[in-house]
């Protein structure tokens, strides 16, 4: 409840936020902050193990109907994806910014995400894949380190493997293949733009270049 109502106050404020705007969002008192942290900066740290963590994307990707064709499901996905990606650079952005969070204690688990950077791109099963007890990776740590980061890869390429499965007949690809398509190309979408770029892809467009290519016409199935 805490972590919850402090999280669009840190997105906010950075570490400018006090306990007692944390404890009137929370509707408590502010001593009962301190009963459950030791002090602000602990509180600040869970907010970016939660920020950080893919417990709430991955409950949101198994919400996601199997009986909807396979584009409405992917791009389903990625809308929660992309959320969950926002709301993660917003939270440890702000942190950065305000100086919580130093170049050199981890750095932001936000540049890049659990984008599988260094991580499996093989089959692979659940292992968890929150970081939330990794995410703590010294004082003021800002994120998971990278093992902590591949698995939640994993796990939410496996969620993704969850959705395409009941279309695998109808893929040239292994769903694990499409899944890792589909994380590369949403997590580069969401890059910051150069300047003077054209728009990203939309998650409708990215699902159609995914699904179909960029050919309007391809002349094999190859």
């Amino acid at each position: 409840m805490i972590v919850a109502a402090a999280l669009p106050l840190v997105a906010e404020y950075g570490a400018a936020v006090t306990t007692s705007q944390i404890a009137r969002a929370a509707g408590i008192g502010e001593a009962t902050i301190f009963r459950a942290f030791k002090d602000k900066d602990e509180v600040l740290d869970a907010c970016v193990a939660e920020a950080v963590g893919t417990d709430h994307v991955l409950r949101e990707l198994a919400t996601v109907s199997l009986d909807e064709p396979l584009d409405v499901r992917l791009t389903e996905a990625a809308e929660a994806l992309r959320a969950h990606m926002e709301r993660m650079g917003t939270v440890v952005g702000a942190l950065h910014a305000s100086g919580h969070l130093r170049t050199g204690r981890g750095g932001p688990a936000g540049q890049g995400g659990p984008d599988g950077r260094g991580g499996p791109d093989g089959r692979g099963g659940r292992e968890g894949g929150s970081g939330r007890d990794e995410g703590r990776d010294g004082q003021h740590g800002a994120g998971p380190p990278p093992d902590a980061r591949a698995r939640s890869f994993v796990a939410l390429r496996d969620a993704v493997v969850e959705l395409i499965e009941p279309d695998r007949d109808a893929c040239r690809l292994s769903p694990e293949k499409v899944a890792t398509a589909f994380l590369g190309l949403l997590f580069t979408r969401l890059h910051t733009a150069a300047p003077g770029a054209e728009a990203p892809l939309s998650p409708e467009e990215l699902i159609a270049v995914l699904l179909h290519g960029s050919l309007k016409h391809p002349g094999s199935d190859r």
